[in-house]
């Protein structure tokens, strides 16, 4: 990881787990802990930030490859890639500014090779095993499971705020 790279942890599940849910709860936790958190979340839907009628949607619609949208309270940056093979994550991640966080955290990219904390729920209809691979550094569940990997309450975002900021601690 070069000084620049922030260190990226995947939050992987199957759709319905909570992922979202779990994120909203850590998040401020993390940040209340002095942890600098950006955020990707990727979506298999078609989305958009923007409005239609607005102005800049109008001019994005136009024809614009990159339009940017500011206020003094925000800004976001709105890049086309209809013509982009697959999602490059190590691409999105370097579009932050790496001075003003201290980690970034993934939803979905499932497969990606980076580490990862795997959630499951008792009531998944699916094995426990077809979320592993070599990139999971612990497992939140509620249910208690046999495995090797921390296991941590996924009902308990403090206990997975605590080994997250120990995980960071040991990046470093």
């Amino acid at each position: 990881m070069t000084q620049n790279q922030l260190p990226l942890l995947g939050i992987t599940a199957w759709s319905g787990t909570g992922k979202t849910t779990l994120l909203k709860k850590l998040i401020p936790l993390l940040r209340n802990r002095n942890i600098r958190v950006g955020m990707i979340k990727h979506t298999h839907h078609d989305m958009d930030v923007d409005k239609p009628g607005k102005d800049s949607y109008e001019l994005r619609k136009a024809g614009a490859e990159q339009t940017l949208v500011a206020s003094q309270q925000r800004w976001a940056l709105m890049t086309e890639t209809p013509d982009l093979a697959e999602l490059d994550l190590y691409y999105l991640a370097s579009r932050f500014d790496a001075s003003k966080l201290d980690m970034i955290l993934v939803e979905g990219f499932k497969t990606e090779a980076i580490p990862k904390i795997a959630l499951y729920r008792h009531i998944n209809e699916r094995s426990v095993n077809e979320l592993l691979d070599e990139h999971v550094i612990a497992l939140a569940s509620d249910s208690d499971l046999d495995t090797s990997l921390p296991l941590l309450d996924i009902n308990s975002p403090e206990a997975i705020a605590d080994f997250i900021i120990q995980w960071l601690t040991e990046k470093k």
